[in-house]
């Protein structure tokens, strides 16, 4: 599915005069040839990135909720995300495991995937990114259980501070069925695989 998100013009320009003041406070020339347009990029690039602050995770799970009377585990993993870390507003990117068991009601398993998206674009840290998807889809589908793993690189981590490529961070949280250490288990067997 191709994204038809539009962004504002009118917030495009008042980041874009930001982001310019911005480039020459760093030293740079705002008015040479390969930075002119830059502002504006950068402008609809952040509402891009953070459209997330426009989009309601619960309507999209509502939009294609169906009574069904399923209770075993329904895992999508190696959901793809990109985010802005809200301490540095650098990428970190990586991974999403879902995984619920339905008490009833099941939803469509890309709205599982957009809900992902949802909360990734906007300025995030991990640790709450985690937490929101798992409230989501434990509040709107109301299943039996729900865990969410995220594992991640952080640019933040890996372009300045300490330095470290290729250091990956993993957060979970889980509700209800999953506070036994066999449903876990076989959650963490599942996306192993």
């Amino acid at each position: 599915m191709v994204n038809t998100f539009v962004p504002s013009e009118e917030t495009t320009q008042l980041i874009a005069q930001h982001i310019q003041e911005i480039i020459r406070l760093l030293g740079e020339d705002a008015h040479r040839e390969g930075l002119v347009k830059t502002p504006t990029r950068v402008g609809e690039a952040m509402q891009f990135l953070t459209q997330g602050y426009m989009q309601n995770a619960e309507d999209i799970l509502r939009g294609a909720l169906f009574e069904e009377d399923y209770r075993q585990m329904v895992v999508v993993k190696d959901i793809p995300f990109y985010s802005l870390c809200e301490h540095h507003m650098l990428p970190f990117f990586g991974k999403a495991h879902v995984a619920y068991i339905p008490n009833g009601k099941i939803t469509g398993l890309s709205k599982i995937a957009r809900v992902v998206d949802v909360f990734a674009h906007r300025l995030q840290v991990q640790e709450r990114m985690t937490t929101q998807i798992k409230d989501c889809i434990q509040q709107t589908l109301n299943p039996l259980g729900v865990m969410v793993v995220i594992e991640a690189e952080h640019l933040c981590m890996q372009m300045r501070g300490v330095q470290k490529p290729h250091a990956v961070t993993t957060t979970s949280d889980f509700t209800g069925a999953f506070n036994r250490a066999e449903t876990r288990e076989e959650f963490m067997n599942l996306i192993r695989s």
